[in-house]
């Protein structure tokens, strides 16, 4: 009898080990624990679930929503009511279900999101099969890359709705690139060289919107 571990059982069937997890605590699968208290899966019982079709517990048009903004101002101007709203219209034109929403006021940079951690908590545990953003930057200004395919690995696909960022996300995008070089030059320079390099880029983005 062959035994795999969860991530090679997990891998053969299609989901996150997270998902096992589940199915092992409603007595959907029965793992075999060792000595040192991992858990080993027959290849039977995968080749069980597998010729049962899968659990199918998930309906592929189960979609959950992420919007964001980076500050509570532009909460409180409506900017992420209108853009839960752009994707529940899409969700309904897609006629897709959806099944859970989540939201951050944070910027894009701030890895330390609750709306975040709460969607992928939730994908991770096989309750969506695809996430609706309106722009990549909404779910992350860098590292989009790298949740795409953790949320792959759990089955899910990221769907963008808007080719072309809204108006808004780019005055995010001066905000973000002000942080990102007030904490560099704060490091390199000190306290004041900082803030004399925050102050010609201030002028600088200034200048371009201007333009």
């Amino acid at each position: 009898m062959e035994l795999l571990s969860i991530r090679e059982a997990a891998k053969k069937l299609g989901v996150h080990p997270n998902r096992l997890r589940e199915w092992e605590k409603k007595g959907l699968i029965r793992p075999i624990r060792l000595p040192s208290g991992h858990r080993r899966y027959p290849t039977e019982e995968i080749d069980r679930i597998l010729k049962a079709g899968g659990m199918n517990e998930t309906e592929p048009d189960a979609v959950a929503l992420y919007a964001r903004v980076s500050t509570k101002k532009e909460a409180d101007a409506g900017n992420l009511d209108r853009q839960l709203e752009r994707l529940r219209a899409y969700a309904g034109e897609k006629r897709y279900r959806v099944v859970a929403e989540y939201t951050d006021v944070a910027s894009g940079l701030n890895q330390k999101r609750r709306g975040l951690d709460r969607m992928l908590k939730a994908a991770e545990q096989g309750e969506f099969k695809r996430l609706l953003i309106e722009s990549p930057d909404r779910l992350a200004r860098f590292g989009f890359d790298y949740l795409e395919r953790h949320l792959k690995f759990c089955g899910v696909e990221i769907e963008v709705i808007s080719p072309k960022e809204p108006e808004e996300a780019h005055a995010e995008l001066v905000q973000d690139l002000l942080a990102i070089i007030t904490s560099f030059s704060a490091r390199i320079d000190g306290a004041r060289g900082g803030r004399k390099i925050r102050r010609g880029f201030q002028e600088l983005m200034r200048r371009v919107g201007k333009e």
